[in-house]
């Protein structure tokens, strides 16, 4: 199975589908501190929930996506994450 049929299985599960999905992401705007964590507080709380958060966040990861809030980490935190793992 291919890394993009696999996305595709968990993808049609995941809790962010629909009108939602905005949360996600940063707007075109340049958004304020306090909108942005709001945004990314609600997103997470959506992940939090979400039955396929684990295979998202593997999925994020592997390859390396630069934006939004994946398996309930912003790029941010996956960023983090990367860098302990390759130091």
């Amino acid at each position: 199975m291919s890394l993009q049929s696999t996305y595709d299985v968990w993808q049609v599960r995941a809790a962010c589908r629909g009108p939602g999905a905005r949360l996600f992401f940063p707007p075109a705007y340049q958004e304020r501190k306090d909108e942005r964590e709001e945004r990314e507080r609600r997103a997470k709380e959506i992940c939090a929930g979400c039955a396929v958060q684990h295979n998202c966040l593997d999925y994020a990861m592997s390859i390396r996506e630069l934006h939004g809030i994946w398996g309930g980490l912003t790029e941010a935190e996956r960023r983090m994450i990367l860098a302990q793992d390759a130091g």
